[in-house]
């Protein structure tokens, strides 16, 4: 099983579509706004990042970051 951490902030469209692409596929993730809390900002800085959303897929061989809603990236990744 997989576990998903999506880095977003409001007002982010891609993060919205991405946040309902999940949900319709019946994908469990963590919405981490950076917005909320400034060490979620830090954490998306740490991966690489400098973009909302973030996506962190960690699985029980690794973890994967994903930035921007690459679509099929993710569908590879959770096995969609």
């Amino acid at each position: 099983m997989s576990r998903v951490i999506v880095y977003s902030q409001p007002g982010c469209g891609a993060c919205r579509a991405e946040k309902d692409w999940l949900s319709q596929q019946g994908v469990a993730f963590e919405d981490r706004d950076i917005r909320a809390k400034p060490e979620w900002l830090q954490e998306i800085r740490v991966l690489g990042s400098q973009a909302t959303p973030t996506t962190v897929v960690e699985t029980e061989w690794g973890r994967e970051v994903v930035i921007g809603f690459d679509r099929a990236l993710l569908s590879k990744l959770l096995g969609l």
